[in-house]
């Protein structure tokens, strides 16, 4: 961790239009608006969760060193969306970009607008991959289990391919 700063992990997906000139503008605006990214997974096709009749989404976890407070890293993920083109539709509804914030550092925090961590990443294998791929050994602050021995016990089955 860079003094001074707190890392932070996201999930970003995509299922609609160019996803993965998508998710490069994603992490350029995140770069710009949050905070520098550190990290990157593979990049992932999966299958969708949820609403299972649309496109495969493409799925990355990042991880980015930030100073901005939760609430304001929201906010701009928000924007950022909002700037790409989402809309939302429906919950778990195909979308142009989609990024949750999965954990920012250790904080547990359970807002009427935030939850942290994120309240489903243990149970989703398209998050669970990517973020055991970079960040095997990080503890769920609630769990106390790393996101490696969180990805062996998910009975999620949806498909995750490595695309790159």
């Amino acid at each position: 961790m860079i003094a001074g700063l707190n890392s932070i992990y996201l999930l970003l997906g995509s299922n609609l239009g160019d996803r993965l000139l998508i998710m490069e503008s994603a992490r350029n605006l995140i770069s710009k608006n949050v905070g520098h990214i550190s990290i990157e997974s593979s990049i992932y096709e999966t299958a969708p969760w949820g609403i299972t009749d649309q496109p495969a989404f493409l799925n990355q976890v990042i991880r980015a060193e930030t100073s901005l407070a939760p609430e304001k890293v929201l906010r701009n993920i928000l924007d950022i969306e909002h700037e790409l083109g989402r809309v939302r539709y429906e919950r778990w509804g195909a979308r142009v970009i989609d990024i949750d914030l999965l954990y920012y550092q250790d904080l547990i925090l359970d807002t009427a607008v935030l939850t942290l961590p994120h309240p489903r990443l243990q149970d989703r294998l398209f998050t669970l991959i990517p973020l055991a791929e970079i960040a095997p050994d990080f503890v769920h602050p609630l769990l106390g289990e790393t996101s490696a021995a969180l990805l062996a016990k998910c009975t999620d089955k949806g498909l995750v391919s490595k695309i790159s």
